[in-house]
């Protein structure tokens, strides 16, 4: 009975020593490979979408005199006129001037829908065409 027990010991420790093995040998392969993925998983991620305070408190005055429109939308933008954050500075109630192709619809601002919704972005022409405007008025005037 003894020499059974110590036979199926030594049965069972050759089979774990042998997975042990196995892992180890398997292992030593795997690191240039976790290297190349996660170099690859840096490449691959994605930008966090950001509300429109979160784009907004990176701009001059909190975004106002700005164009600023959704990720997806096409030919649709607002340009700030008026914003109320709340206490977290993250959200609040914005209001604009809304553009479609460019050109203003209306004159009377619009209290903005889906503000702390994410997938809002800048948009950089607005505030190339608003130095343009400032330097030619200052040429007239001189």
């Amino acid at each position: 009975m003894a020499a059974a027990l110590a036979s199926r010991a030594t049965v069972g420790l050759a089979l774990r020593s042998a997975a042990l093995v196995k892992a180890l040998s398997t292992s030593t392969a795997t690191p240039s490979h976790t290297v190349i993925d996660s170099e690859n998983t840096t490449k691959l991620r994605r930008k966090k979408k950001k509300n429109l305070f979160e784009v907004a408190q990176f701009l001059p005055n909190w975004g106002i005199g700005y164009k600023l429109a959704k990720s997806h939308w096409r030919d649709v933008s607002y340009q700030l006129t008026k914003i109320n954050l709340y206490k977290d500075g993250r959200h609040g109630k914005a209001w604009g001037i809304r553009y479609k192709a460019g050109l203003q619809v209306t004159n009377d601002p619009v209290k903005l829908s889906g503000v702390n919704k994410h997938g809002w972005r800048y948009i950089p022409e607005s505030n190339e065409k608003n130095t343009t405007v400032r330097k030619v008025s200052e040429q007239s005037l001189t």
